[in-house]
């Protein structure tokens, strides 16, 4: 892999035009880490020291969502990320789709900002799956997985994932419609479709932070996991995310699939 970016870039994309960034020749075999974030000027820090020269890390976009604290500075701090400001804030799927528009290698590394215990083992944890071809794509469990997600083996809704560049090549356009926080349910669907086999990573000693924590109390952290939850159920119906459950589980081989697979051999990826 080849050392991180050598310098900042800081752009400035309004909401009228952020789809429209163009796109970048892809580096075969390599990493893009793409972080979007919204008012993490006292977490961001903690997620960049663990991605800033990691020899895995090609490139590092932080996608800047309309932040009105030291967001930005503080990621513009750090030697090797480029800093992609969006004003004003236009929702986590927005600033994806900004992040994977500009990304320039062969897969794509999704992280939270927000993330507390991220280490250099997490790092290569989540990409040597995708790399060394054992998987398609990569999701985190981590330590604070919903216990409904730990038992079935999955978090459908994690934001941290490696995943191959050319599987939005054509989905660019639809992604741009979508909601606020329809993004994650948007990629599992892109994911089921291309039969893409997932690995998922034990992140045990990873955490998020809550809601609650970062918006200042736990009704207004409630109000906003309840917007999330609307807008998955408005990319895919109450029926979509059983579905969704399912399909992921099956490409990961979870639980009673992996005595299935016996039976019956595990989707491949399309060639």
């Amino acid at each position: 892999m080849s050392a991180p970016l050598g310098g900042e870039r800081s752009q400035v994309v309004g909401n009228s035009n952020a789809q429209a960034v163009a796109p970048q020749s892809v580096r075969p075999q390599s990493i893009s880490c793409i972080i979007c974030a919204y008012n993490e000027a006292d977490r961001i820090g903690r997620v960049l020291r663990a991605v800033v020269g990691h020899p895995l890390i090609d490139e590092i976009i932080v996608i800047n969502d309309g932040s009105t604290d030291q967001t930005e500075a503080r990621a513009r701090a750090f030697h090797g990320v480029s800093v992609v400001s969006i004003h004003p804030n236009g929702g986590k799927t927005q600033a994806l789709l900004t992040g994977i528009t500009l990304a320039k290698s062969e897969y794509l590394m999704l992280l939270d900002a927000d993330l507390d215990g991220l280490t250099r083992g997490a790092i290569d944890r989540l990409a040597q799956p995708v790399l060394s071809g054992e998987a398609d794509s990569s999701i985190s469990m981590r330590g604070d997985t919903l216990p409904l997600f730990r038992s079935l083996g999955i978090d459908f809704i994690s934001g941290e994932r490696v995943l191959p560049r050319k599987m939005f090549n054509s989905a660019l356009e639809e992604m741009s419609r979508l909601p606020r926080w329809g993004g994650e349910v948007f990629i599992n669907e892109l994911i089921i479709e291309q039969r893409l086999k997932v690995q998922v990573v034990d992140w045990a000693d990873v955490f998020h932070t809550p809601k609650g924590e970062k918006v200042g109390s736990k009704k207004a952290g409630a109000k906003q996991e309840w917007k999330m939850f609307q807008d998955m159920v408005r990319v895919l119906s109450p029926f979509g995310i059983i579905r969704q459950h399912w399909g992921l589980m099956r490409l990961a081989g979870v639980f009673f699939f992996k005595t299935l697979n016996l039976l019956v051999p595990p989707i491949r990826a399309r060639a």
